[in-house]
């Protein structure tokens, strides 16, 4: 009787040192939970690389909840916070080589990419193009809203002060030197099948100095070189 008792003793034990871990980690993972619950996903993990390296294009709409810090430009113009010293800098080196360059369009909310849109649609079907087939035309120039870079505040683009340069300075000189401030051309000529956009010259995008010159001397495009 008394070794049957000592077994009871010793199960109910262990079932109560069961009950107690398991508490223990249901309080745990609650914890985490309340911890995490205003974190943005892409913060959570969700997302792996770094900030400047966000994937947009057809396929990736941007982040759940993203809402960058934005930088006002002197024409109006918006980028996010984190690239604009570099983006001083690349204009003032620019200006220093007589080249005049202008932000023609930084960041853009989805009201504003939907309206683009629109007007690239419309354009097309009074050209004669139905809605369908002037929709798909549309694509290949303009983002659908909620996968176009302009709404990460990381693309520029990148034109010429008419009354002091014109655009092929600006494209060019862009081309052979915007790696060198964290910037690439986001939408080669030789990358269409890939990127799904046509050549846009000024269309910049920052990806941080180390990914821009990789991808500037290797010849490759931001889907390729993330893979």
């Amino acid at each position: 009787m008394k070794r049957k008792n000592k077994r009871r003793k010793y199960l109910l034990l262990q079932i109560l040192l069961f009950i107690g871990l398991a508490a223990f980690s249901f309080i745990c993972i609650q914890n985490l939970r309340e911890e995490f619950k205003d974190v943005p996903a892409e913060s959570r993990g969700e997302m792996s690389e770094e900030w400047y390296l966000v994937l947009v294009n057809h396929e990736n709409p941007i982040p759940e909840n993203y809402a960058p810090e934005l930088t006002v430009l002197d024409n109006g113009r918006s980028v996010d916070s984190r690239i604009y010293p570099d983006l001083q800098k690349m204009f003032d080196d620019m200006r220093a080589e007589g080249i005049y360059p202008v932000v023609g369009e930084g960041y853009r909310t989805s009201a504003e990419q939907r309206q683009i849109m629109n007007e690239k649609v419309e354009a097309y079907i009074n050209d004669g193009f139905p809605r369908k087939r002037a929709e798909a035309l549309a694509e290949n120039e303009v983002a659908a809203v909620g996968k176009s870079e302009h709404q990460l505040g990381l693309a520029v683009d990148i034109n010429a002060d008419k009354a002091l340069s014109d655009n092929d300075d600006v494209y060019n000189w862009l081309a052979q030197n915007a790696y060198k401030y964290g910037f690439i051309l986001r939408y080669p000529s030789d990358k269409i099948n890939i990127t799904g956009i046509d050549f846009e010259p000024w269309h910049y995008r920052y990806v941080g100095e180390e990914a821009a010159k990789e991808i500037y001397e290797r010849g490759i495009c931001l889907e390729e070189y993330l893979g």
